[in-house]
């Protein structure tokens, strides 16, 4: 069986005749059932026979009408619809199986008819039929006639190596073998036939190896193994793969190789089957408006997946429609291969349209409209502003009022309008005062959201100065305007402000008032006259004054005068005083409607004048008894400024004698004084040492100080060690007085005793009363033990104060019931019962000589009451330390100054002042 074969030739001849074609169909069909049986005998070749026999029923021939420039849709028709079929697509199918009459009855003509002027053309195809015997059938590697045969390198054998093949150097270059993507035609589709030499004496099997044939794709292409025909078995595209690089091997039977793999390269040829695809669908672009012609705006992309370098994938570019049309239809072009848009005219103006829409059309086939592919997208081009508006007044004069010194309120809004873009630097207005204000009292911001002017007061403005203010006020926004654009006379605007009179405070003149003045002045001394005026000229209005801060009420002031006395002492180191200086404040009320107020401050600069005495810091310091280095440092303070202060003279005081024999004193500076001890010993305690220390006023001012020294036991590091209380050697003048009415108090309460010893011996003769032992003077005695004496103090025997006969036995008294001030944890002091009661007469004998013997022995009390806390255990080898402030007998103490306490204190004055009798 032979394939099908045209010939198509394609000629022009207008008006006429657009196309004619002349075909030749070759057809053999086999009808022998022993032809049938012969090749099915061979069935590697049944395949490849029963698809050329099929074929013979569908395809026949491909009818192609090439147009010559006329338009339209074209019909073809053929002469015998009831054997042959033709489709749209110029495709002739064979409806039956064909006998040879059949074919040469009538030739076969196709008719193409334009639907749109109905103009038609036609041409003939002649089919034959080929009826060859048996005998004439060619071998199966000739099925099929007319293809490309590719050989492999042909080999030679070497006479020195017999049986061995030796390829030839030749060049051998096999031409790629191009294949239409999209094919409709028949498959499988043959393509080449690979040969080898050696197939003329001995059988070989024919392969192929590669992407498309046993790599993936797969089944793409296939080769008859025996034939070594070359087929491709579907449509390719070439979008997918746009060529295939295969390997054809050649074997014997045993699957030896007889050649050397060659390579075949099979390029897919394009065809126009994809549309440009535009990037995006829209495209958004910008321009300024007023831009010359040529401006450049966007550009506009798309892509075709056919192969760029054929006129498939050359695109072009074109404007469809520009919405609106205005000022012109034609404001923008694109060059037609890049895709750039530009303005070709003038008069782009964004308060007139803010917004063009172009519809773009991409075509391939370099733009042929009749064979090209297209698509569409969108260009939106916005018209940017430029400030081409300048702002513009809606009035030329403006109105508004303020009270005056009111500051930060706004008199008046000035509006304008621009027809550029709101909230824009274009549509933004700065307004700016160029006249009547010289002493720039206003200001004119801008309301961001409105855009107008709040002419605005900065500075408070004075009634009496001025009652009216005309501002001229320019507004221009905040870019400048475009080049050629100048500002209208609307830009300009006049401001009217009327300042209305409001009731204004007193103002003190000066403020704050500086005086100086010594301290120490007198109450109602005079000080000076601080008084306010009224700014209101045109108001007739009295003014009083009050004092409104006064922190050491030291001042009054005059509420019509306003004159300022004292009514109390000016003291320059009162805590009221900072840096010398006192201030107080004032209130000046005038009597308008509503009443207005003003403050002023009066600044007293106080100066010196020596009034302290200086005193000695520190006043605590410690010791070691014995000490070194047997010194320490001690500074004078006095409150006084210099001169009134440093230096300073010091010096110890006379009395205690004591106090010279073991410290001594050494002046170190104006300020400083060392205070050291001249003894290498000193028991431990606390002393009190009076320093006179005298400042350098013109009339000095001395003081005796007194310095607190605790001398203490020290580690060998010189730390103190005792920790008990330590209690002072010497009697303050406090101490003695509390001991005088200590010893007031005794005398007076055994007077009462010796009363009511008395009384109750007399109550005793009529009837034995049983004494309560809460009456027990023995008792009442020992209870304050703890505030007593030492152990001197129970040496004595009290029971002689009391009638032993009225001593209540222990038992009489209930169990549980104690006073309040027994104490609970010592018990009850026994005392030896006498057998009789002296008579009432030698107890006020004993009291006698009890009191003259406790005045004359310095270790009865209540002298060495004091020096019950002091006690630390017997054995000590210090000596004692009461020679600082006392001695052993009281005439070394100096009471000579109790007689100026008055007549309750001189007979103590001669009592202890005097001699030992």
């Amino acid at each position: 069986a032979q394939p099908l074969s045209t010939g198509p030739h394609e000629v022009c001849s207008l008006p006429l005749l657009c196309s004619q074609w002349s075909m030749s169909i070759w057809m053999c069909i086999c009808l022998s059932e022993c032809l049938l049986t012969v090749f099915l005998s061979l069935s590697p070749w049944l395949p490849q026979l029963q698809s050329h026999v099929l074929s013979l029923l569908s395809l026949s021939l491909t009818v192609k009408f090439v147009n010559c420039g006329q338009g339209g849709l074209v019909q073809f028709e053929c002469s015998n619809p009831s054997d042959f079929h033709i489709e749209a697509d110029g495709v002739v199918y064979a409806l039956r199986p064909l006998t040879a009459s059949t074919l040469r009855a009538v030739p076969l003509v196709i008719v193409a008819r334009d639907e749109t002027n109905q103009q038609q053309w036609q041409t003939q195809a002649d089919v034959w039929q080929l009826e060859p015997s048996v005998q004439d059938i060619p071998a199966p590697p000739a099925l099929s006639q007319g293809l490309q045969e590719i050989w492999f390198p042909s080999r030679q054998t070497d006479s020195s190596s017999v049986g061995q093949l030796k390829r030839m150097k030749r060049d051998w270059v096999i031409p790629p073998i191009n294949v239409p993507e999209n094919s409709r035609g028949e498959f499988p589709q043959d393509l080449v036939r690979i040969r080898s030499d050696n197939d003329k004496n001995r059988s070989l099997r024919y392969s192929v190896t590669g992407p498309g044939a046993d790599q993936p794709p797969t089944g793409i292409f296939i080769i008859h193994p025996i034939s070594g025909e070359l087929s491709v078995m579907k449509p390719l595209d070439r979008e997918h793969i746009s060529n295939f690089h295969l390997r054809a091997h050649a074997v014997d039977l045993n699957g030896n190789q007889v050649e050397s793999p060659i390579d075949i390269v099979i390029n897919v040829i394009d065809m126009n089957d994809n549309r440009p695809e535009f990037i995006h669908q829209i495209w958004n672009g910008t321009i300024p408006e007023g831009s010359k012609p040529g401006t450049f705006v966007m550009t506009v992309t798309s892509v075709d997946k056919d192969d760029p370098k054929t006129a498939n994938g050359m695109l072009r570019y074109k404007i469809v429609s520009q919405n609106p049309e205005s000022p012109t239809s034609n404001m923008f072009t694109i060059n037609n291969k890049t895709g750039g848009i530009i303005t070709v005219a003038a008069g782009l103006d964004r308060e007139k349209v803010p917004q063009y829409t172009l519809i773009i059309q991409a075509t391939d086939m370099e733009g042929n409209p009749m064979y090209g592919l297209s698509n569409t997208a969108t260009a939106v081009i916005k018209v940017t502003d430029i400030n081409d508006n300048p702002p513009e007044f809606t009035a030329e004069t403006f109105f508004g009022e303020v009270p005056e010194n009111r500051v930060n309120v706004i008199v008046a809004n000035l509006t304008v309008t621009d027809k550029d873009q709101p909230n824009t630097p274009a549509w933004n207005t700065v307004y700016k005062i160029t006249g009547g204000d010289p002493t720039g009292r206003f200001s004119v911001p801008t309301d961001p959201t409105t855009n107008e002017g709040l002419v605005t007061v900065v500075k408070p403005i004075d009634y009496e100065i001025s009652r009216t203010y005309v501002l001229t006020v320019v507004a221009v926004n905040e870019v400048s305007l475009a080049r050629g654009i100048h500002s209208p006379r609307q830009s300009t605007a006049t401001v009217s402000i009327r300042v209305i009179d409001v009731n204004e405070s007193p103002n003190f003149e000066p403020n704050p008032k500086l005086i100086k003045l010594e301290e120490g002045m007198q109450p109602e001394s005079a000080l000076t006259t601080f008084t306010a005026q009224d700014p209101d000229r045109f108001m007739q209005q009295t003014i009083r004054y009050t004092r409104l801060s006064d922190p050491a009420n030291w001042l009054r002031i005059d509420p019509n005068t306003g004159h300022i006395t004292t009514i109390a002492v000016l003291d320059r180191e009162s805590p009221y005083v900072k840096d010398n200086m006192y201030s107080a404040t004032f209130l000046a009320s005038d009597s308008g409607i509503p009443p207005a107020s003003g403050t002023g401050t009066l600044q007293i600069f106080l100066l010196d004048i020596n009034d302290n005495a200086p005193h000695v810091y520190p006043q605590e310091t410690e010791m070691c008894e014995k000490p070194e280095p047997n010194g320490f440092n001690i500074t004078a303070l006095d409150g006084d400024l210099s001169p009134n202060a440093g230096p300073f003279a010091f010096e110890l005081a006379n009395r205690p004698s004591d106090v010279r024999r073991n410290w001594t004193i050494t002046r170190l500076s104006g300020d400083f004084a060392q205070l050291s001890l001249k003894i290498g010993f000193l028991e431990s305690g606390i002393y009190e040492i009076p320093i006179i220390i005298t400042d350098s006023g013109n009339l000095p001012m001395s003081n005796t100080s007194y310095l607190r020294v605790k001398v203490c036991q020290c580690d060998h590091n010189g730390d103190c060690t005792d920790q008990q209380h330590i209690v002072a050697a010497g009697l303050g003048t406090g101490a003695i007085i509390a001991i005088l009415l200590c010893i007031i108090i005794l005398l007076i309460l055994v007077l009462l005793f010796v009363v009511w010893m008395k009384r109750r011996d007399k109550e005793r003769q009529a009837k034995q009363l049983l004494i309560d032992p809460e009456d027990d003077v023995r008792d009442n005695i020992l209870k304050y033990d703890e505030e007593g004496g030492g152990e001197e103090d129970q040496d004595y025997d009290l029971s002689q104060l009391q009638q032993p006969d009225t001593i209540e036995p222990d038992a009489i008294k209930p169990v549980g019931i104690r006073r309040m001030d027994e104490r609970p944890l010592h018990p009850e002091p026994q005392y030896p019962i006498r057998s009789a009661a002296p008579h009432p007469g030698d107890i006020g004998d004993f009291i006698n000589e009890g009191l003259k013997a406790a005045d004359n022995d310095p270790t009865a009390p209540p002298y060495d009451s004091l020096l019950v806390f002091d006690y630390e255990g017997s054995g000590s080898t210090a000596g004692s330390l009461s020679s600082l402030n006392s001695s052993s007998s009281g005439g070394d103490q100096d009471y000579d100054y109790l007689n100026d306490w008055g007549p309750r204190f001189r007979k103590l004055a001669d009592m202890y002042g005097g001699s030992d009798d």
